[in-house]
């Protein structure tokens, strides 16, 4: 299998148009049925990340266009092993990654997408969100009483503030995306029954406990709740301008490859090329190597 192979199989995953949009239709174990070793997935996954290299190099020299990636997921889906991994061969000086932890006090005296903002790549550079504006129709959705701390006014919050908050971020991604922003947002699909593998893995092992938080069961017992909220989330914002992918997160090996696979697609598609120099900038490169060339 190469990369090509999967960025073929990215369909499957993709989903731009929330209209019909329901998370059971989406396996967390499916594979598209590559069934590789851990050698071979890492020989795949390498291939990908060194084409990323090369685009990335070719994203900061254009310097027109950004990329931003969004990580959701549940605890335990492997949101940190796959940017690790995905990233381990880009030039940090042209990535940035932001994770987005509960807002502090000044965070929480802005609107809920301040945070965010502050925090887009710049023209050239990949942007990486661990974790994002979606926390305020997630995590917020799912226990309520947060949103007393946002101090908004009791007018505003109505039962259609979730819808709002969605119709916001759609709007905000939209005018992202002709500012020159290419948004790809990827959620790990991890099963109920691969998380809890995942968690008592890191209770057996004592290098991982400090993974492990009592609060994670606090938000495993609510799955359903999480579920239905990622459900609307994907349905209301899915664009052709920022596609979520819908990542099965069962096989970590595999949710790597789905990733890169998709990370390269979309930067192929901007046919990124280095600057061409004006004939000014060419006189002076002359006029340079001419004077190097002259040195003794």
């Amino acid at each position: 299998m190469t990369p090509k192979e999967v960025r073929k199989a990215l369909h499957r995953f993709r989903v731009t148009n929330g209209h019909k949009f329901h998370l059971k239709d989406y396996d967390p174990g499916d594979t598209n049925g590559f069934k590789l070793s851990h050698q071979e997935e890492a020989a795949v996954l390498a291939a990908g990340v060194a084409r990323l290299s090369d685009l990335q190099e070719l994203l900061y020299a254009q310097h027109n266009w950004s990329l931003l990636c969004v990580f959701q997921a549940m605890d335990a889906a492997g949101k940190d092993s796959a940017i690790k991994h995905v990233m381990s061969g880009v030039n940090p000086q042209g990535v940035q990654v932001s994770s987005f932890k509960a807002p502090g006090p000044e965070e929480l005296a802005h609107g809920f997408l301040w945070r965010i903002s502050r925090e887009l790549p710049e023209r050239g550079r990949i942007g990486i969100f661990n974790r994002s504006h979606y926390e305020d129709v997630l995590v917020v959705r799912v226990h309520q009483d947060l949103l007393v701390q946002q101090h908004l006014p009791e007018q505003l919050v109505t039962r259609h503030i979730w819808q709002e908050r969605l119709e916001d971020i759609a709007n905000f991604e939209r005018y992202l995306s002709r500012q020159g922003a290419v948004i790809l947002k990827f959620f790990l699909n991890v099963s109920r029954e691969e998380q809890k593998r995942r968690f008592i893995a890191r209770l057996e092992h004592p290098t991982k406990n400090w993974k492990f938080s009592a609060n994670d069961l606090k938000e495993r017992a609510q799955w359903d709740d999480y579920m239905q909220a990622y459900e609307k989330a994907i349905s209301a914002t899915a664009a052709k301008h920022a596609p979520w992918y819908v990542v099965p997160a069962d096989d970590k090996g595999f949710t790597h490859l789905v990733i890169v696979a998709a990370m390269i697609d979309a930067l192929e598609g901007l046919n990124l090329r280095t600057p061409k120099p004006t004939a000014e900038e060419m006189a002076l490169l002359a006029e340079g190597r001419k004077k190097l060339e002259a040195e003794e």
